[in-house]
């Protein structure tokens, strides 16, 4: 997607949400404050009728990480635009609901994060989807003291899939240490010897694939951890660092960046340097189009990732039956017209399938059966999902999909691979 195609995806998305907002403020009148949906079964929750149930996401819609912000609204709204469009969904309390969608813009900032919250709290009946640690983090507390489901929302920290600490809550991507540390397991099989440079976000999410890469790798004698350094989530430049990782010689770089401009520029400053390792990105920013090919990728012997969702882009999928059916309701009812250029609007059609799994088995219209409902779900193939990945969110302390592949970067997408080299 060229820049101009996605600035008007992003204006399109912000345009629906507003529009959203305004229909479900005026269908949802009635239905807050905890009226009897149930034929007198049980008191219903905020957010949910006898005939629909709204969701909330707050996520950045503008600013650095508007890209995939912008996807983790249009994949959950077109697989529930889809779903509408059919009649809706049979929940397990024998009624159809229609699914509605109010997103709003936080711009990847945790004080926006939790304004939105507060906004939305009392007429949602779950919040879901949104991107981003800090800003999830930011409104978490809240939640659990407002007893509203967080869930399937996409940050890799492990205390959003840990039920003591978060009791309302539930990560959908994999934890940051699942990441790492599959990297790690693949770089140590190699056969040879390999040192290893590592650049790292100073905050729980860079901590996070360190720790699973070091877990990976430890022991394993022809791994050499040569050099670390960290940059902030706020900086705007990382060459300074980028030079002195280039002088340790490393011919592996362990980058653990979220902020898709200082991949580029890092991937970018690289070639300056004349330095071409290997390169480790996670999987939210290891976008073929978006990153690699701005990022001159093509000039590294390999970048590596994880993946457990197929990428449209790929030949490979092309006709696959799961890719055609959700790239024409991500045209038709996400308002995304190009061809997804972030993984997170494939992860966000996988969190609305999950939630039509939690909604079938919902016997009740509350919150707390509802999260019954939601981790019971085993082993369920989630349309879009790779081979050898399932969702399961049964796993205290795991998120609801935390089986990975690792994957090289082809020059237009990527493929499994099982070797390093």
């Amino acid at each position: 997607m060229n820049m101009s195609k996605r600035s008007r995806s992003v204006l399109g998305i912000v345009a629906l949400s507003s529009a959203l907002a305004l229909t479900i403020s005026g269908c949802s009148r009635g239905g807050e404050g905890g009226g009897d949906a149930s034929g007198g079964a049980a008191a219903a929750s905020p957010g949910i009728t006898d005939t629909t149930l709204t969701l909330g996401i707050t996520t950045p819609l503008s600013g650095a990480t508007a890209g995939p912000g912008t996807c983790t609204v249009a994949g959950v709204t077109a697989y529930f635009g889809m779903k509408n469009a059919e009649g809706g969904i049979e929940f397990g309390d024998g009624k159809t609901r229609t699914v509605e969608i109010n997103a709003l813009d936080d711009a990847y900032d945790p004080q926006k994060a939790k304004a939105n919250y507060d906004q939305l709290k009392d007429s949602v009946f779950a919040m879901t989807a949104g991107l981003g640690t800090p800003t999830n983090r930011a409104y978490l507390q809240a939640a659990v003291a407002d007893e509203v489901p967080q869930v399937l929302v996409m940050t890799g920290d492990p205390i959003f899939s840990d039920q003591a600490e978060s009791p309302e809550q539930l990560g959908f991507v994999p934890i940051y240490q699942n990441e790492g540390e599959a990297f790690g397991e693949l770089l140590a099989s190699s056969t040879e010897s390999h040192k290893v440079a590592v650049l790292y976000q100073n905050d729980d999410y860079g901590e996070g694939y360190l720790e699973g890469f070091k877990t990976a790798v430890e022991g394993a004698s022809n791994i050499e951890i040569v050099k670390e350094l960290t940059y902030e989530a706020t900086d705007t430049a990382v060459d300074g660092q980028m030079t002195e990782l280039a002088a340790s010689g490393a011919d592996v770089f362990v980058n653990a960046m979220s902020i898709t401009p200082l991949v580029i520029s890092a991937l970018q400053k690289a070639q300056q340097l004349n330095w071409t390792p290997s390169w480790f990105l996670p999987s939210n920013t290891s976008s073929p189009t978006a990153i690699l090919q701005p990022g001159g990728a093509d000039a590294f012997p390999g970048i590596y990732s994880v993946s457990f969702a197929k990428a449209p882009q790929s030949p490979a999928f092309a006709e696959d039956p799961d890719v055609v059916e959700y790239l024409s309701a991500l045209k038709e009812y996400g308002n995304y017209p190009d061809m997804p250029a972030f993984p997170h609007c494939q992860w966000s059609w996988m969190v609305g399938a999950t939630l039509e799994q939690a909604f079938e088995k919902m016997t009740e219209p509350t919150r707390e059966n509802f999260m019954e409902a939601l981790r019971s779900i085993t082993d369920f193939q989630a349309p879009l999902m790779l081979d050898g990945t399932a969702v399961d969110t049964t796993v205290d302390g795991q998120p609801a999909v935390s089986s990975v592949v690792v994957q090289k970067y082809n020059g237009t997408g990527y493929a499994t691979v099982e070797d390093f080299g």
